[in-house]
């Protein structure tokens, strides 16, 4: 994936070889939406408003951490929000329901974060609509679905799309995968219901010929110890340790962006999206700063100086009076 952003970022040779399978993708993906938007195939209703955070683009665009805020919100505002996702990285065949110790290695380490930081019942599986169903069945109190990614995932029916783009990469080179990140055209911008820019740091916000859009402010907030999660402070309060700042996310400069926001030293070490790791992958006697995506995949293996960097996501306010009209309707 570290090597693909690179590539995604600019257009070369090794992007113009790949022009002719970005035809075919384009071309199936096209076809693919054509069918469902002229009734060849048909979109299923669960019976309740389903909301769709998703991106047009492969790789980190921030769409989990909205997600987190989002389901927050929505309990704050009276609702009971469910989320269904592709557990994308799990190994668990099916539909899982998602339980508070549920290893991120057979349901995903995005669905397990979702669940620990909202504690709202979470159901992973590639078929979102069988997903959606057992989340109701097996949590009837559920009275809004909120889809993890999905975007493309046309067969279950959607109240409200929200597109999410990283305010720093933006839509890359603009070509379709695999010579670029794009999953579908620019163009489909302009029938999402709103689109939300991740902006972290120095990034500004971009402009598109699109749907409504609104930026959402991602900033590091306090660190707490893997080992001792009660345990936290502000990152300006931490040690001056020798740090390791270790994260297997899609977009790992922005995590490192965070950290030097605070003036931390650190060595940075990148891993994969959705990396699995192993007791060997970091020094267990070393002081390690990594993401709670990340976390939640070191728990059982952490040194007693691991560190999680919570993320703290504010919407404009803006899109908050939007999301809760659109919602009253």
């Amino acid at each position: 994936m570290l090597s693909l952003q690179h590539l995604w970022a600019r257009t070369g040779v090794a992007t113009v070889l790949l022009l002719p399978l970005s035809a075919l993708f384009a071309a199936a993906s096209w076809l693919r939406r054509q069918a469902y938007r002229r009734g060849w195939l048909r979109t299923v209703s669960v019976g309740v408003p389903v909301i769709v955070v998703g991106n047009i683009t492969a790789g980190g665009s921030g769409k989990t951490p909205l997600v987190i805020w989002l389901v927050n919100w929505l309990r704050s505002q009276g609702y009971r929000p469910g989320v269904v996702s592709r557990g994308y990285g799990g190994r668990a065949r099916g539909c899982v329901d998602v339980q508070a110790d549920s290893p991120p290695a057979r349901v995903g380490d995005e669905p397990a974060l979702i669940r620990l930081k909202t504690a709202a019942p979470v159901v992973v599986g590639r078929d979102r609509v069988a997903a959606a169903r057992i989340l109701l069945e097996r949590h009837p109190g559920v009275d809004v679905i909120v889809s993890d990614d999905g975007l493309q995932h046309y067969r279950l029916h959607r109240d409200i799309e929200l597109a999410v783009i990283d305010a720093a990469t933006g839509l890359g080179n603009g070509w379709p995968l695999p010579a670029g990140p794009l999953r579908e055209p620019p163009g489909r911008l302009h029938s999402v219901d709103a689109v939300v820019q991740v902006v972290r740091d120095a990034a500004q916000p971009r402009t598109y010929d699109a749907a409504p859009a609104w930026r959402a402010d991602y900033t590091a907030g306090q660190a707490y110890r893997l080992g001792a999660p009660q345990e936290r402070m502000a990152l300006r309060d931490l040690p001056p340790h020798d740090w390791l700042a270790a994260t297997g996310i899609g977009r790992p400069q922005g995590f490192f962006s965070m950290l030097d926001a605070h003036g931390l030293r650190y060595r940075p070490r990148a891993f994969p999206d959705h990396h699995v790791f192993r007791p060997t992958d970091l020094p267990a006697g070393g002081a390690v700063l990594m993401t709670e995506k990340d976390a939640v995949k070191c728990r059982l293996l952490a040194g007693a100086d691991w560190w999680a960097v919570e993320l703290n996501v504010a919407p404009e306010e803006g899109f908050v009076r939007w999301l809760d009209a659109r919602l009253k309707q």
